[in-house]
């Protein structure tokens, strides 16, 4: 049987990899033109995480009950968990190839923390705490791992506030010692299915999207151009890692969402207090964390999360400690924000495009403590900037440091397997990724898988 490759790169950007750097990309094209390619639907929201948990087991967020890096805990006001491998109560495909006898080898796929057992090895990706000496699965891996990585790098520290030439060249410096270690294990005979993610992608969109480098001219000058340097070199380890294979392997390329400029922030917060569902026992005379004791729970009938899309909350009577919000009220409330969040227009007047979406009505389920609404502030251009007092509803800067892009609602999907090209399905999802590798194992879908095998 055929092996399969799944190899993630994380906020791979469909625009550049299939228009704006293509002809730069000739290892990502060629293996377009081998099978099937094309932009992936996302999750909502297009977030790292919970979308590459989704991916890996057809899932979606509400099914997961997973909605972001961090979750409210329970419904208390300040309880929150980072998320973990330990939140994840469905199994991804390593554990049920492992279950059916396959050999599996998984390296630094999000939310793998803590390592869980595999019919393998596993190295685990982020979130990650700063000190993790139980990186891998089994235990005894990790200095195996480090010396055939040359020093294994999971992730880049604090990228959005140190020096950009210290942070491109140490992406460069992690996304070469992935590969290396990928390419390793990829020209052994111990697996049947690997998978890698690599985060450089993520990291330098964030530190250098600049449109002004993505025309044609740009693109084409042989000035410095970060991004798409870049992206050459991920080509050309995608090319090194391709090479270490056998004629006969699957190999699909994903990214769990794509990217875009950001073009600043929305204080959601702040309008949520000037519209009057969020009350301050005194307002910030500076940006502030929206922290618990900041607010008046007993005049505060909405409140919400920042970043790439907002998740706001509604303080309902008997569910929250100091609800206000009768149950049946909670319908009409959410409706009503909906319907000002879609009015909204920039100080110059121009429309804010804003999609909001309710978890019952997106998801399977809405497990765990969802929001009850989540919002796409002008086509995520804007990102949710959690924080209070701001001087401006629409803000330059976000609250978590410098930020040249925000994340969008589709990812990259190519499929090789040597059948030749042909035409992508009209909508590729990202839950059918999960249905799809276990298809080449000959294994049906899992019950509640929301994908299909393409």
């Amino acid at each position: 049987m055929a092996r399969v490759l799944v190899i993630g790169l994380d906020a791979l950007s469909p625009r550049l990899v299939f228009d704006v750097f293509r002809d730069r990309l000739p290892r990502l094209a060629g293996l377009g033109a081998r099978g099937v390619s094309g932009p992936m639907q996302s999750t909502v929201p297009p977030v790292t995480i919970p979308a590459w948990t989704a991916m890996v087991t057809g899932l979606d967020p509400g099914a997961l009950g997973i909605y972001g890096f961090h979750d409210r805990a329970d419904r208390s006001y300040g309880r929150r968990r980072l998320a973990s491998s330990l939140h994840v109560g469905a199994a991804p495909v390593w554990t049920l190839l492992s279950r059916a006898g396959f050999r599996c080898r998984v390296l630094g796929v999000p939310q793998t923390y803590p390592p869980k057992p595999v019919r393998g090895v596993l190295v685990a990706g982020p979130p990650l705490p700063l000190a993790c000496a139980d990186l891998t699965y089994p235990p005894e891996a990790r200095p195996t791992v480090d010396a055939e990585a040359g020093g294994y790098v999971p992730d880049i520290t604090d990228f959005r506030h140190r020096a950009r030439d210290e942070i491109r060249a140490d992406i460069l410096e992690m996304t070469a010692r992935r590969f290396r270690l990928a390419n390793t294990w990829a020209g052994r005979d111990d697996w049947d299915f690997m998978m890698l993610v690599e985060m450089g992608p993520d990291r330098m969109q964030h530190s250098f999207w600049d449109e002004a480098l993505l025309t044609p001219e740009a693109v084409a000058a042989r000035a410095d151009n970060p991004l798409r340097d870049y992206y050459v070199t991920l080509d050309q380890h995608l090319g090194a890692l391709l090479d270490c294979l056998r004629p006969d392997d699957t190999v699909l390329v994903v990214s769990d969402h794509g990217a875009q400029a950001r073009v600043g922030g929305f204080a959601i917060n702040d309008w949520l207090a000037q519209e009057g569902y969020l009350a301050l026992r005194e307002r910030a005379a500076t940006p502030t964390a929206l922290e618990p004791d900041r607010v008046d729970w007993r005049r505060t009938r909405a409140w919400a999360d920042g970043g790439y899309a907002a998740r706001l909350y509604v303080n309902v009577a008997g569910r929250e400690p100091d609800g206000v919000v009768p149950g049946d009220a909670v319908p009409a409330l959410v409706a009503e924000i909906r319907a000002k969040l879609g009015a909204l227009q920039t100080p110059g007047g121009r429309p804010v495009a804003t999609e909001a979406f309710e978890p019952r009505a997106v998801y399977a389920a809405a497990n765990g403590v969802p929001p009850e609404l989540i919002a796409y502030l002008d086509g995520l251009g804007l990102r949710a900037v959690g924080s209070v007092g701001h001087e401006s509803l629409f803000v330059r800067d976000n609250d978590t440091g410098p930020d040249a892009a925000n994340h969008a609602a589709h990812g990259v999907f190519i499929l090789a397997d040597g059948s030749g090209p042909r035409p992508a399905p009209d909508a590729i999802s990202i839950y059918d990724v999960a249905p799809t590798i276990l298809g080449r194992f000959g294994l049906a879908p899992q019950a509640g898988m929301r994908g299909r095998v393409l």
